[in-house]
């Protein structure tokens, strides 16, 4: 199952798509072409946190947890500074996520000042997701594996030889674009950054 089919049965595509003004195929398709970048953001944090998975967890709670995700979907306006600081921790930049933005535009066929607005929304509803469902497995079955057992789920992990890539399994094939192991490797690349070397994270506006 696509991580944006889980949002859109939770909502969290139409709020997305109330709030920019667009209807919901414009806003599942945006999302379509931002997810795995997103994603393989918080697949490279996964690596570099003590803990791997657990770590990102961590991560995840001090970023805002479930309530980035109940903050899309209020009928209030989200609140997307906190969708900056989500895309800070994950891009380290404001070039990266215009490179992220104008990458989705290509394949999508939207503008990429649309998908700009987009991505710290759609950045907080997989970070207060993923937070929500970690807690949930943690709660049903404490030695499951907690957001490992959950990313699981959610992206079909087949327990193959040889299938974990930085504990984060099939997940890695998923997010990757030309099979070398994260999107957000290519696109670290256009904007001159290298996708080999990882620089620390930087909170702050992502767009």
């Amino acid at each position: 199952m696509q991580i944006t089919d889980v949002l859109s049965r939770m909502g969290g595509i139409q709020s997305m798509a109330r709030e920019l003004g667009i209807s919901e195929q414009e806003a599942a398709r945006g999302a379509d072409a931002l997810a795995p970048a997103v994603l393989g953001g918080f697949k490279k944090q996964a690596q570099s946190q003590p803990g791997g998975l657990d770590g990102l967890g961590g991560l995840l709670g001090q970023l805002g947890g479930g309530n980035l995700l109940d903050d899309v979907l209020s009928s209030q306006p989200t609140h997307v500074d906190r969708g900056n600081q989500v895309l800070g921790q994950i891009f380290g930049s404001r070039e990266v996520s215009r490179t992220v933005a104008q990458n989705a535009s290509s394949q999508s066929g939207l503008d990429p000042a649309l998908l700009k607005k987009m991505l710290p929304m759609l950045a907080m509803l997989v970070a207060g997701y993923m937070s929500k469902e970690r807690g949930a497995a943690a709660q049903a079955s404490p030695k499951s594996g907690g957001l490992a057992s959950m990313l699981s789920g959610i992206f079909g992990r087949r327990r193959t030889a040889g299938a974990g890539v930085g504990g984060l399994g099939g997940l890695a094939s998923m997010l990757d674009m030309n099979k070398d192991g994260n999107p957000l490797d290519d696109i670290l690349r256009m904007t001159g950054q290298g996708g080999t070397e990882r620089e620390p994270p930087r909170t702050g506006p992502g767009v």
